[in-house]
């Protein structure tokens, strides 16, 4: 069986500001999870990637703060898809992650994620990637360690179930828990 990630279906290398592929069912960045964050990331040159997020009511701890655990997921995200902005088929697991909540992150508002390769090894990558508030302050940091997905899991992985692709940005479509219009 030939995996869509080595076949040549999806683009190896997006241009330096390309918008990085997603999958459908994905917590952090699946298009389709109703229940997710659906985030959407560029690339940010060969070794990095960003992206904006609003977090609203479900993504809260205490109140109008978002959740640690909500706040792990984005950098997790964001450590993993540093590594991708090379080579959108390389789909890394995260072997360590170390996070650093420096002040908390508020509901119901933009937020930009980065992140950044520190070190390619090839299989295992050291990233970091932080998440700033609208004045510039960084919020919340991490860095970790990523493993490449094995060649043999990336083929079990690549069904149309996954969906893994590059989807077009639809700014029509609400974000994730956004209130409908006049409620």
């Amino acid at each position: 069986m030939k995996s869509a990630f080595t076949s040549g279906t999806l683009e190896r290398v997006g241009a330096p500001d390309a918008l990085q592929p997603n999958s459908r069912h994905c917590f952090a960045c699946g298009v389709e999870n109703a229940d997710g964050l659906r985030l959407r990331f560029f690339n940010d040159g060969s070794t990095a990637c960003r992206a904006e997020v609003v977090l609203h009511d479900p993504h809260q701890g205490y109140p109008g703060i978002a959740h640690g655990g909500v706040v792990t997921a984005i950098l997790d995200e964001a450590l993993t898809r540093a590594a991708l902005a090379s080579d959108f088929t390389r789909l890394m697991y995260t072997a360590r992650i170390e996070v650093r909540f420096r002040q908390p992150v508020p509901l119901h508002t933009k937020l930009t994620v980065r992140g950044r390769v520190e070190k390619d090894r090839g299989r295992i990558v050291t990233s970091t990637a932080e998440i700033i508030l609208p004045n510039g302050t960084v919020a919340a940091e991490a860095n970790g360690t990523m493993v490449a997905v094995p060649e043999q899991a990336l083929k079990e992985m690549d069904t149309p179930e996954a969906g893994w692709q590059v989807y077009p940005l639809d700014d029509d479509a609400p974000a994730p828990h956004e209130p409908a219009q006049g409620a």
